[in-house]
């Protein structure tokens, strides 16, 4: 439920890679390159073999996994106690949430409110898990809640959609030409 709330409350951030614990720890004990080389993860420089930040990549992507499998815990146990689901949800997780992760993250652009719509999932979840003791909530009202108020979200976003920052006075579109400034034929008119 803190999550949730946490998520309601976070502003947009500038994802800084470099700032990654992970990424910082390789950094230092593995020789890198400045710039990516293509599609490799090693290249011969200078006669020594160095990393590219690619291969640097990897190993952020790969605690990241664990991160989303170990976070989808709670909620597999939010709908079910069924070990064989459980099991199987979280070897899935791990398989796929990195995918998805990138799909809702470009969704997050398009849709400027869905990071509202899973806090309050993420909330819900946590209620739903509180109450597990003394009230169990049907599986359908609980896919039900979660599919209205994802729906929900996404219907606020197209309804209020994202505010463009007008242009300052006096300055011309960068899409089009102003026109008072004609193009040079390289003739001066006289």
């Amino acid at each position: 439920m803190g999550t949730g709330l946490n998520l309601a409350r976070q502003k947009e951030k500038k994802i800084e890679p470099e700032r990654n614990p992970v990424f910082r720890l390789a950094r230092r004990f593995i020789p890198t390159t400045p710039d990516y080389e293509g599609e490799r993860f090693f290249v011969r420089r200078e006669g020594r073999w160095r990393a590219t930040p690619l291969l640097l990549v990897l190993f952020v992507i790969g605690p990241t996994d664990l991160v989303f499998a170990l976070d989808s815990i709670p909620a597999v146990f939010a709908i079910t106690l069924d070990p064989f689901i459980v099991y199987t949800s979280n070897a899935f997780a791990v398989l796929g949430l990195r995918a998805l992760y990138f799909a809702l993250a470009g969704l997050m652009r398009m849709f400027h409110h869905l990071h509202y719509g899973l806090a309050a999932v993420l909330a819900f979840v946590g209620i739903k898990m509180l109450l597990a003791d003394f009230y169990e909530i049907p599986i359908v009202v609980a896919l039900g809640v979660v599919g209205i108020i994802l729906a929900a979200s996404v219907v606020a976003s197209v309804v209020w959609p994202r505010r463009i920052e007008p242009l300052p006075v006096g300055s011309a579109s960068p899409s089009k030409p102003n026109p008072s400034e004609a193009p040079s034929t390289g003739k001066e008119e006289g």
